[in-house]
């Protein structure tokens, strides 16, 4: 326990012990006067009971003013979140309704609805490569924003939305060395990626990415949006075929210690704030006891003084 005034705890206890000095030399002459006057005098420890209890609820209100705080450990959910969206064009299919950009879009602000104010939520956007949109911050309207700002571009990369997120994590680039040497970038045991992508990776290092992210402690969750049956997508005046490819969002799960989750409808993106579990931090928070103090000191002021009224029909 810590105190934010210690001298007015000292003062008060002063004044406590002072009071309590006064009450009792004061009890002592009056019932020697009430003896020598020949009335009857309650004797014993009850003659005392309405006093002791008096100066206990002024000794309890001198420590409560003093603003005592104990730390204790409160379990909450804290830590970092990215969400990696894919806007790559096989994003615009119309598989998944609207369109799977459109309704991943949804659903991340779904998840962003769901998540207290002591998450961080930043945003990263990834194609062939990737860029941080939204650095995280405890103010999510700043990555609501930027997931509605997402536009359609390029090919899919799942390595570099890795390594992207890693880097909106940490606050520094996240790079392999000159001779694929893999980065050390520490330990963030409270981060988590949540990536939406239909998973038509054409970029290399998704393995090496992963293992990265596994050796930090960051968990990624994978969210794919589509179905095996696809649709066809019009890009720079070509019609392709697309359909949903789990083998890589799987694998980045499963190396990570998150996990996949298939969104092939509107209804599964919905639900997904509520499958992707997030950890919980233990932290120790102050919570002050003056108020608690304040309502066991008045308690003990009213039975004291009761009690002093029934024995002698005075307050003192």
């Amino acid at each position: 326990m810590t105190l934010s005034s210690p001298l007015l705890l000292a003062v008060g206890l002063l004044v406590t012990a002072a009071l309590a000095w006064a009450a009792v030399v004061f009890a002592r002459r009056r019932t020697a006067a009430l003896a020598a006057a020949g009335f009857a005098v309650p004797g014993g420890r009850r003659a005392y009971l309405g006093i002791g209890l008096t100066v206990a609820g002024v000794g309890v209100l001198a420590i409560a003013t003093a603003g005592p705080t104990a730390m204790v450990p409160v379990p909450r959910t804290a830590g970092t979140v990215i969400l990696a969206m894919d806007v790559s064009n096989s994003m615009s299919a119309d598989d998944v309704a609207p369109t799977r950009l459109a309704a991943a879009q949804r659903a991340a602000h779904a998840f962003v609805a769901a998540q207290p104010s002591s998450v961080d939520i930043g945003v990263v956007a990834f194609e062939r490569g990737a860029l941080i949109t939204a650095r995280p911050d405890a103010d999510h309207s700043v990555a609501l924003a930027a997931v509605d700002r997402l536009k359609l571009s390029g090919s899919t990369s799942l390595g570099a939305a890795v390594m992207v997120s890693l880097s909106a994590i940490t606050g520094k680039p996240v790079l392999f060395g000159k001779d694929d040497t893999e980065p050390d970038i520490g330990y963030w045991p409270s981060a988590t990626i949540v990536m939406f992508s239909d998973g038509q990776n054409r970029g290399p290092d998704v393995e090496e990415a992963a293992a990265v992210a596994q050796r930090a402690g960051v968990h990624v969750h994978t969210v794919g949006v589509g179905t095996e049956a696809g649709a066809t997508v019009e890009t720079n005046g070509y019609r392709l075929q697309t359909s949903l490819e789990k083998e890589d969002l799987t694998l980045i799960s499963q190396t990570t210690g998150g996990a996949y989750h298939p969104a092939s409808d509107a209804a599964e993106l919905d639900g997904i704030a509520d499958t992707i579990d997030l950890r919980l931090t233990v932290s120790d928070e102050p919570l002050p006891l003056a108020g608690g103090l304040i309502g066991l000191a008045l308690a003990l002021l009213t039975a004291g003084a009761a009690l002093t009224v029934l024995r002698s029909g005075r307050v003192i």
